[in-house]
């Protein structure tokens, strides 16, 4: 009720200026705030603090998370180039499932959570932290910004690509203009094109939105329901897809720009937690609390880089790009090990200000999550015709999918 008299006050323009810059003034100084030693909370358990076991521990921990994010982001960029692991295989798809439930547990049992406890932490001052859910505002400010970005980048690669495009278009048009005068007719002569597709900008750029109705459009033109899943095993059948010109290589070169973005927000989202996961295990001088933590990192790191791996395979970036962005997830976890060991003895995880800090990222990091899970992977491969016409690879795919989510909240009981 506070708050809500306070909101009430505020919209009634009852000290408007003093409550708004008390409200902000308070938010600053807590994050800026020292991160060093305080009485509050800074108090282990006694019993189990042991500094030397710590630090072995904690560098078992580098090396079994470390190499648990490498298995894990290589399967998949390794065994794109088998038969078994390619991207347009049923096996891909199911395991991109279970790696999606991965992503949605990681954002909401994992850093919402962890973000939500930081945030009403005692050791924070009441106002402004215990009248207002922060974690779960952060979390919704994250997801569309993420939206944001997601529409940009898309545009941005979208342009980019359409002017290389341009020269191919040019010497389609050179090539359908000879065949033309030499008396043979393209296919398609009787419809009248423009030179772009349903959706598609001025200047080439396409944006989601354009994307989607672009699909939708390509479905419209073709038979609905059993028809059109006959059709389209019939063609699969045949070792490929429908034939439609243009439309074909504009919507594979649009997916390769969705999953270029969507692989990069979704390393930025995992990478920004990571280092909180790692700093928090770094400044731990309890064995008690590090030992379960390792076992749970460990799986945690190597079901995050399954499914960061599987999106960057569908990205189909150069050696090296992959190679960088393989090891900057890979090192990210074991980075923030090694920066909490080096601060442990002047940093406390319970001061306000790292308290502030590590809510206010986990509480974005599981926006950026969210969103990616929901719309990019999970919306995007469940609702496509591929799924809707092979009962099978649903049942399968939504098996693996809540298997994925049941895992990673599960180990929400240890880390």
């Amino acid at each position: 009720m506070l708050f809500i008299e306070d909101l009430w006050a505020l919209l009634c323009l009852e000290g408007l200026g003093t409550k708004a810059r008390n409200f902000s003034d308070s938010i600053f100084q807590t994050i800026l705030e020292p991160m060093a030693n305080t009485s509050c909370g800074g108090t282990e358990l006694e019993t189990c603090r042991d500094e030397t076991e710590s630090l072995v521990l904690k560098f078992i921990a580098i090396v079994s998370i470390l190499i648990a994010g490498v298995v894990g982001i290589a399967i998949p960029l390794v065994g794109r180039n088998s038969r078994f692991l390619r991207t347009d295989s049923n096996l891909f798809v199911t395991a991109k499932a279970f790696a999606a439930g991965v992503i949605l547990a990681t954002g909401f049992v994992h850093m919402l959570s962890a973000g939500s406890k930081a945030l009403n932490d005692p050791c924070l001052p009441e106002y402004p932290w215990s009248n207002f859910p922060f974690a779960g505002f952060f979390a919704m400010t994250a997801s569309l910004l993420t939206l944001l970005v997601d529409f940009v980048g898309t545009q941005y690669y979208e342009r980019k690509q359409g002017l290389a495009r341009g020269t191919e278009e040019i010497v389609r048009v050179g090539s359908a203009d000879a065949g033309l005068e030499s008396g043979i007719s393209p296919a398609g002569e009787g419809k009248e094109y423009n030179g772009k597709v349903f959706g598609e900008e001025e200047g080439g750029g396409m944006h989601i939105v354009g994307m989607h109705a672009h699909a939708a459009h390509h479905r419209h033109s073709h038979p609905h329901g059993q028809d059109a899943c006959d059709g389209h095993r019939r063609d699969s059948s045949h070792g490929h897809g429908h034939s439609h010109g243009f439309d074909d290589a504009d919507g594979e070169e649009d997916a390769g720009v969705r999953h270029v973005v969507v692989s990069q927000i979704l390393e930025l989202g995992i990478v920004s937690h990571s280092v909180i996961i790692g700093l928090s295990l770094g400044v731990s001088q309890s064995p008690c609390t590090i030992r379960p933590l390792i076992a749970a990192l460990s799986f945690h790191q190597f079901f995050e880089g399954f499914a960061l791996g599987g999106c960057i395979s569908q990205a189909q970036f150069n050696n090296l790009s992959v190679t960088l962005m393989a090891c900057f997830f890979a090192i990210t976890t074991p980075a923030g090990i090694g920066i909490g060991i080096a601060i442990a003895s002047v940093y406390n995880p319970n001061s306000a200000g790292a308290l502030v800090t590590e809510g206010i990222l986990d509480s974005m990091s599981a926006g950026i999550l969210v969103y990616m899970a929901l719309v990019d992977l999970i919306a995007a491969d469940f609702l496509s015709k591929r799924m809707s016409c092979n009962f099978r690879l649903q049942v399968v795919s939504y098996f693996m999918l809540f298997l994925g989510a049941g895992l990673m909240s599960l180990l929400a009981i240890w880390a």
